[in-house]
């Protein structure tokens, strides 16, 4: 069974790259958020990713070798950051907090990253 599920639609790439640009900027001044941001991202790319989703598609539980009583999905998940569109396989928690980071990949359009997202399974 495929279980689909729309995300926040509309501007989440903005919401979440300006949240992070202005969180930066209150923290260590005017200006410094754009220059700290990619470090980040690239530090939280997980959670930037799942913030910024615009769609999201359960794949299936997966086990995790750790915890036994911990519930986890594979999420397969398409969106759109500082203007890259992306698709990615991220790890759940029964929270929806995403927890890894399993592949992601970045494409040139909307209608690639969709064709691409509607085959992740």
């Amino acid at each position: 069974m495929t279980i689909f599920h729309s995300a926040q639609r509309g501007s989440a790439d903005n919401r979440v790259f300006g949240a992070l640009v202005a969180g930066l900027d209150a923290e260590f001044g005017a200006g410094a958020g754009e220059a700290l941001a990619q470090h980040y991202l690239d530090a939280e790319e997980r959670d930037f990713l799942w913030d910024a989703r615009i769609d999201e598609r359960w794949l299936g539980t997966c086990e995790d070798e750790e915890d036994a009583d911990a519930q986890h999905d594979r999420v397969a998940v398409i969106g759109r950051l500082q203007g890259t569109w992306y698709t990615a396989v991220s790890i759940v928690d029964g929270e929806g907090r995403a927890q890894g980071l399993i592949a992601r990949r970045d494409w040139e359009s909307e209608r690639s990253a969709r064709e691409a997202w509607s085959g992740l399974g």
